[in-house]
């Protein structure tokens, strides 16, 4: 294969994907309301079983589910026969994964899920296989072939499976309006968790360790100050702790460039006049979206201990990427 056809094989296949994606988005229908009406009436938690290829896309959606408000297990279909049934009560939803819908470790633990109440949604691509006519809910991912060469590969079908379970995860965390705050709470040591819990005021440079300076100073004592505390930034406020502006690194070298001589140049000249702020509650993934998520990034901001309140320090985006945030 030369390059091009190498790249046209890999595009096939993403070009496949998709198009089925949008084939079964097309083709959702009352029976993904029924099964997110079950999930949703969970007691204690939901239950993924399958096999395979399919058994992995459950433990993924079951892992997306446990981190979106909805408890959720993943149940080996071989194990389940073998004592890990234990792990289930009375009344969990069962999530039933086969491509086929003729499973054997699926259909063998039919009768014992069914004796202790179980309502079974099946995740199938044969709305006539065993499975699907045994089940309370059927989603049929409908996928006619899959796209490897030889049309056989679990491939597109395991995408689908994938695809399906995110939407029943998404839709519950909206039924349940699960948002940001109960995300942090299941995820306290990820780099998601830490964006939303912790705030500027826990890794701020704070008064007494930054270069602040009042009005009417010269660029030279600016200079003198901001060496001391090497933030690339001066604050620029008066003697109440108004701000009134900020002076950087790159506005002292714009100065040397502009002036022959800056023993008379004041910080009055140079400063941002009401530059835009951090805050001490925002969190640090706010503060990291309003440096970056702009034309010209800010790399150092003022922090005020409220909108529109006194001075409190100076946050860099370097602290924030020390944090471990973004």
């Amino acid at each position: 294969m030369n390059t091009q056809e190498i790249i046209d094989a890999g595009r096939h296949v993403l070009n496949e994907e998709a198009d089925a994606l949008k084939t079964l988005g097309a083709h959702l229908d009352e029976n993904f309301a029924k099964a997110i009406e079950i999930l949703f009436a969970a007691e204690h938690k939901v239950v993924i079983s399958g096999v395979g290829k399919s058994g992995l896309i459950g433990q993924k959606i079951a892992a997306t589910m446990c981190s979106t408000g909805t408890p959720a297990i993943f149940l080996h279909a071989a194990d389940a026969a073998h004592g890990d049934l234990g792990i289930y009560q009375a009344g969990d939803p069962l999530i039933l994964i086969s491509k086929s819908g003729t499973t054997g470790e699926l259909l063998r633990l039919l009768p014992s899920f069914r004796k202790m109440g179980a309502k079974i949604i099946a995740i199938v691509a044969n709305a006539q296989s065993p499975l699907a006519q045994k089940a309370d809910v059927v989603l049929d991912i409908a996928v006619k072939s899959e796209c490897d060469p030889l049309g056989i590969v679990p491939t597109t079908s395991t995408t689908l499976q994938l695809a399906l379970g995110d939407a029943l995860a998404a839709t519950l965390m909206r039924k349940r309006h699960f948002g940001e705050k109960d995300f942090a709470k299941f995820h306290p040591a990820g780099q998601l968790g830490r964006n939303l819990t912790l705030t500027v005021a826990d890794i701020m440079h704070p008064l007494g360790k930054i270069a602040i300076v009042p009005a009417g100073t010269t660029l030279r004592q600016a200079v003198v100050e901001m060496t001391e505390y090497p933030h690339g930034a001066a604050l620029v406020a008066d003697a109440d702790k108004n701000l009134l502006g900020i002076v950087t690194d790159g506005d002292l070298r714009r100065a040397l460039n502009k002036y022959d001589n800056i023993n008379d140049v004041l910080v009055d000249q140079l400063m941002t006049v009401r530059p835009i702020c951090a805050y001490t509650s925002m969190s640090l993934g706010d503060a990291a979206r309003t440096m970056e998520d702009r034309p010209s990034q800010i790399s150092v901001l003022p922090v005020l201990d409220a909108p529109d309140g006194k001075v409190a320090g100076i946050i860099r985006i370097h602290d924030i990427y020390q944090a471990g945030i973004i």
